[in-house]
């Protein structure tokens, strides 16, 4: 089998942990890149390119989509212009794996989920977070039933970051706030383990919000509660302006699980039961984190399948409304809604 061929629009700081993955996976290479930037893209392509094979610098996007030896395209620009790449790539019948959020809101993405379903074309939302192998374990716990019912989750995602008007986690222009940039990582696990935990995630019966808006007009800071059919609850915490241990705990009644610190990227979890010792578990990754959901991807690609049952559309849709509603509380609306 040929090796896969990714190409990359957007060649930001995120896009490099991809690069990297992808150039140290068996079959499977970077063919090309496209960003807004001519000399930045050809330096991420300098940088990336691998065993006397360069990676094309892709003069626009018209140009990579092209390119038949692309199977699978990242989509990494600012969250703004990601529904406008996917859908110049769906519409060209090129597979795509978005960054997080997959749009800024959940009426772009009812648009290019029905796009991808109208063509048949693969898209999933690019959650990493959820294909870390200690979270196989921790899947594992949940569906044996090692801390019986779940009765709540509570996390934190805070990173101390001083206003920049200019940054893009700030721009309204380019859908910045914590909570499209961070704190979908704090909605998405949660979803992820009440599934894993129930077989499915329990229809949301109310959302509560508060939190700070800065000077430029997007969230800095986010406290929310979920409360969920079957009594469960979901705390969580997400912020530009405090530093916290960024942990995730998932409550059951007889003991918690728990994910220490920085759980979006985690190599460990500990499972405390009453009355028993702590159990803990260590699972590094195999190169950065990113393979997961690469191998995900491409695999459902070669399938001919048009989501992942792992992250799938319904998956990404529900949380873009649940982040809708608590920017709904908080006033929080970008120029191009």
């Amino acid at each position: 089998m040929k090796p896969f061929g990714w190409a990359i629009i957007g060649p930001g700081k995120i896009a490099h942990r991809f690069a990297d993955a992808v150039q140290h996976m068996d079959a499977v290479k970077l063919i090309s890149v496209n960003g807004r930037d001519p000399v930045r893209a050809s330096a991420f392509a300098q940088k990336w390119s691998r065993h006397g094979e360069p990676v094309a610098v892709a003069r626009d996007i018209e140009s990579l989509l092209k390119d038949d030896r692309i199977e699978g395209i990242y989509v990494a620009t600012p969250h703004a212009f990601h529904a406008e790449a996917i859908r110049r790539c769906i519409a060209a019948g090129k597979p795509v794996l978005c960054e997080k959020p997959l749009v800024p809101n959940r009426s772009q993405g009812l648009g290019v989920v029905a796009l991808a379903r109208q063509h048949h074309v693969f898209l999933m939302e690019a959650v990493w977070t959820r294909f870390l192998p200690v979270y196989a374990v921790v899947q594992d716990w949940l569906r044996s039933g090692a801390i019986g019912r779940v009765r709540g989750i509570q996390s934190s995602f805070c990173i101390d970051m001083p206003f920049n008007a200019a940054s893009r986690t700030h721009d309204p222009a380019q859908a910045g706030g914590a909570l499209l940039d961070i704190g979908i990582y704090n909605l998405t696990m949660t979803r992820w383990a009440l599934h894993a935990a129930m077989g499915q995630c329990p229809p949301l019966q109310s959302l509560h919000a508060t939190g700070v808006v800065g000077p430029s007009g997007v969230d800095h800071r986010v406290g929310a509660t979920l409360e969920f059919a079957d009594g469960v609850v979901s705390q969580f915490i997400c912020g530009f302006d405090a530093s916290a241990d960024n942990g995730f705990r998932i409550i059951g009644e007889h003991g918690v699980i728990s994910i220490p610190a920085r759980f979006w990227e985690a190599t460990d979890a500990e499972l405390q039961v009453a009355g028993k010792e702590a159990l803990s578990v260590r699972r590094p990754f195999r190169i950065n984190g990113f393979e997961g959901e690469i191998e995900e991807a491409m695999g459902a690609i070669r399938r001919g399948d048009i989501e992942s049952p792992l992250m799938s559309h319904q998956d990404t849709l529900t949380t873009l409304e649940w982040m809708d509603r608590i920017r709904a509380i908080m006033g929080v609306r970008y120029p191009f809604e």
